[in-house]
């Protein structure tokens, strides 16, 4: 199947976009949590958040307080910030509906349903009356629509996009939810060792893999064995050696990828290197830092070699 450069880039942002969308809410609906469940005087900042997800800047030029209500409202309803919830869903129904003969008619339906929904709940879904119950609807109808394309889309090259963009959007949040619990801890007289298995918890949650790590490890949250289960284990779907194995797969059928596959290679091999165990915090912000940067190069390698051509 021929597809055109343009439709491959829109489906890819589709996938992107939706599952920004889904994992900034499931950072935020943990972190509240974590906030709430962590003894008074040793909770992180709000602004932890921002750093996650590299907003600092972009908030500071619209807010002053870095306060919980400031921080949340720009994460969740604010369209001046690209990747607020309410902004990634509005980008991917633009995306939706630009390519809708190659997508599913029930796709574009709950999309703009998803759409509305976010449009009219988002900004009265900041206080924490509201806040849970909008973060597990927009987490449900992300998985819905998600599973939706996976069973009735064609295994061809419109297919290979989504699912591409899905899972690089998914590695780079991983990373972000890990950096967020690490940046957490960073800072040992607010955040003292008896808080950690709260803070680990807490990110396992955020990524639904509480129940599987207690299968697949133990009960007890550890730090490191944390780290390792959500870099390596080859079955948990937020996995980084899942989300990079299955970007792989993707690719390999497709022509002019040479350069996007050693991006991905280089990747593997340094996952695969990296030992939680024998690192601290900081060789684990280090690392992330790198690997994100490994994202990155294979984001615009996928653009080079596909959106800037008609050889999708």
């Amino acid at each position: 199947m021929r597809l055109l450069s343009r439709v491959a880039e829109r489906l890819y942002w589709m996938a992107r976009y939706l599952e920004r969308a889904e994992d900034t809410a499931r950072l935020l609906r943990s972190y509240t949590h974590l906030i709430m469940d962590i003894p008074a005087g040793s909770e992180p900042g709000w602004d932890v958040l921002l750093q996650t997800l590299d907003a600092q800047h972009s908030f500071g030029e619209h807010y002053r307080v870095a306060n919980e209500t400031n921080v949340l409202k720009f994460l969740i309803a604010d369209h001046s910030n690209a990747s607020s919830i309410a902004q990634s869903i509005r980008a991917a129904r633009e995306n939706v509906r630009t390519t809708r003969d190659v997508l599913p008619s029930e796709v574009w339906e709950h999309v703009n349903e998803l759409y509305l929904y976010t449009e009219k709940h988002a900004a009265n879904s900041v206080g924490r009356r509201n806040r849970h119950d909008f973060f597990d609807q927009l987490i449900g109808r992300c998985q819905m629509i998600n599973g939706l394309m996976t069973s009735t889309l064609c295994r061809d090259h419109a297919y290979r996009f989504v699912k591409i963009g899905h899972l690089l959007e998914r590695a780079d949040m991983t990373t972000r939810v890990l950096d967020a619990g690490i940046g957490a801890l960073m800072n040992e007289e607010r955040n003292p060792s008896t808080t950690d298995p709260l803070v680990w918890a807490s990110v396992l949650s955020s990524l639904s893999a509480m129940e599987t790590y207690r299968r697949t490890v133990g009960p007890m949250v550890e730090g490191a064995e944390a780290v390792d289960f959500i870099f390596r284990d080859p079955t948990l779907p937020r996995s980084l050696r899942f989300c990079l194995g299955g970007i792989r797969e993707e690719l390999v059928p497709m022509r002019n990828n040479r350069n996007a596959l050693r991006v991905i290679n280089r990747s593997r091999r340094s996952l695969s290197r990296f030992d939680p165990q024998a690192a601290g915090r900081r060789d684990m912000h280090r690392f992330i830092d790198r690997f994100q940067a490994n994202l990155l190069a294979l984001g615009e390698e996928i653009n080079v070699a596909w959106f800037l051509t008609d050889q999708a």
